[in-house]
């Protein structure tokens, strides 16, 4: 076992049926450009910084959108409220609203996205009559 702590996680996929409407679903959600591959495997990369985690939308076929398989958390610290305002006008439903995470570890929000995923963002933001 190593001495040194990692990160518990390096790489994550989000399935898509539809790459394009997932890809503009993303990219209005967080605000950013995602970068496109194509090809017999296409994908759209996330930005990362060059030691961080990463992770693409996918579409394949062994890979199918779902509500009941891992979750992931989306940083969106500094702008949850407006992540979720596009979300909802993106036609995205809201499964949790802003929630305070217990211990005073930030806030989460848990949304299903434009391909039936059940994915949540999570920043630092207070709650308004959370302490």
């Amino acid at each position: 076992m190593s001495a040194t702590p990692r990160d518990a996680a390096n790489w994550f996929e989000i399935p898509a049926t539809d790459l394009d409407r997932a890809t503009t679903f993303y990219e209005f959600l967080l605000g950013t450009d995602i970068r496109r591959i194509d090809g017999p495997d296409p994908k759209a990369f996330f930005p990362a910084a060059q030691d961080g985690v990463g992770g693409a939308i996918v579409h394949r076929p062994s890979h199918q959108p779902g509500s009941s398989g891992p979750m992931i958390y989306l940083n969106v610290d500094g702008f949850l409220k407006e992540a979720l305002d596009r979300a909802r006008s993106s036609g995205a439903h809201v499964l949790v609203p802003a929630t305070p995470i217990p211990g005073g570890f930030g806030t989460f929000a848990c949304i299903l996205d434009s391909e039936g995923n059940h994915i949540g963002l999570a920043g630092s933001e207070k709650v308004a009559g959370s302490h």
